[in-house]
């Protein structure tokens, strides 16, 4: 029996919408890579998507008018990252403690690998997250991968007229350790 091609097109279409009914569509980000997966309210974000892309900070000008606003870099942020400020976000990465209090870290950078900044492997602007727990603090853990949840902003954040990060983690509490 020989079928005409809009013959066959009647036959494999129901076919093929079948599969794609069985398959689950995954949305994307504007960086190609799957949407960050949501457990219990949280976006799952690892760094294969924080840093995900190239971000240069911009150089220190120590002559500019300390008035007027310095560059942020904040073009080069891909608008699916920048959608990710002011939600719930769970972060896993290495403790690097900047402040503590009473033996407890408040602040920490929450980098991707635990040779980073230690070893002299100066890491990628959008490789690390400062982390501010804003109910006390946490135990100090490095050398292990530790979940942490809270707040995300996505945004070039300044001390003293230099770049310090462009991602703030508001910590709510620490996760697992893995």
């Amino acid at each position: 029996m020989h079928l005409t091609p809009r013959q066959w097109l009647n036959v494999l279409l129901p076919i093929a919408g079948l599969f794609l009914l069985a398959a689950p569509l995954r949305a994307t980000d504007d960086l190609g890579l799957p949407a960050p997966e949501v457990e219990n309210g949280y976006l799952r974000l690892g760094f294969d998507k924080l840093a995900s892309y190239k971000f240069l900070p911009p150089a220190y000008d120590p002559t500019a008018d300390a008035k007027a606003a310095p560059p942020t870099g904040d073009e080069q942020i891909p608008a699916g990252v920048k959608n990710w400020s002011g939600k719930k976000a769970i972060v896993t990465g290495f403790m690097l403690p900047v402040k503590m209090d009473g033996g407890l870290v408040t602040e920490f950078l929450l980098v991707k690998d635990p040779m980073m900044c230690c070893y002299g492997v100066v890491p990628n602007m959008n490789e690390w997250v400062v982390v501010k727990m804003v109910k006390g603090g946490v135990k100090p853990l490095m050398d292990v991968p530790i979940s942490f949840y809270g707040e995300l902003k996505v945004g070039a954040m300044f001390e003293n007229g230099y770049m310090t990060g462009i991602y703030l983690l508001e910590g709510e509490k620490m996760g697992e350790v893995k």
